[in-house]
C-alpha cells in the first residue's frame, strides 16, 4: 500500500512510543546514579564494603572509573534517544547491558544499590528493544 505524498512522514526511529521515552529517562537517571557511584568509589568513601577473595577484585578506584565512564556514556545515549537518534538506541542497549553486568559484579561492594541498578539497566534494555519493535510494527500497519 503506497503512502500519500502529502502525509506526515514519521521516521520509524523517532521516539514516538512512551516506552522509548521512559527508557531514555531511566538512562539519564541510571547513568547519573552510576556517575555518583563512580565518584564515591574513586573518593574511597567509607560507604562501600571491602571484600576479600572476590574473583573480580579490582581496586575500589578501578571500579569507580568503570562506573563513572559507563554512567557518562549512558547519560549521553539517553539524551540522544530523547532526540530520536537511532544509533543511540543501539548504543543504549549495549551500554545498559554493560551497566547491568558491571553492577552485578559490584554486588559484594554495595548489594542493594547494585541490584537496583541491575534491574534499572535490564529494564532499559527491554524498553529500548520493545520500543523499536512496536514502532517498526506500527509503520508496517500504517
Amino acid at each position: 500500500m503506497a503512502r500519500d505524498a502529502n502525509a506526515d512522514p514519521r521516521p520509524w526511529h523517532a521516539p514516538t512510543s512512551g516506552t522509548t521515552a521512559f527508557a531514555a529517562a531511566l538512562m539519564i537517571f541510571g547513568g547519573a546514579m552510576a556517575i555518583f557511584e563512580g565518584i564515591a568509589a574513586i573518593a574511597k568513601d567509607d560507604l562501600f564494603l571491602v571484600t576479600r577473595h572476590y574473583v573480580f577484585d579490582f581496586s575500589l578506584t578501578g571500579w569507580g572509573w568503570v562506573h563513572l565512564i559507563l554512567g557518562i556514556v549512558i547519560v549521553i545515549a539517553g539524551c540522544a534517544v530523547l532526540g530520536g537518534q537511532l544509533w543511540a538506541r543501539f548504543l543504549g542497549v549495549f551500554v545498559a547491558g554493560l551497566g547491568a553486568l558491571a553492577n552485578f559484579l559490584w554486588v559484594p561492594y554495595y548489594p542493594l544499590w547494585a541490584l537496583t541498578l541491575v534491574a534499572v539497566n535490564v529494564f532499559i534494555v527491554w524498553a529500548l528493544c520493545m520500543g523499536m519493535h512496536r514502532e517498526a510494527h506500527d509503520d508496517r500497519t500504517a
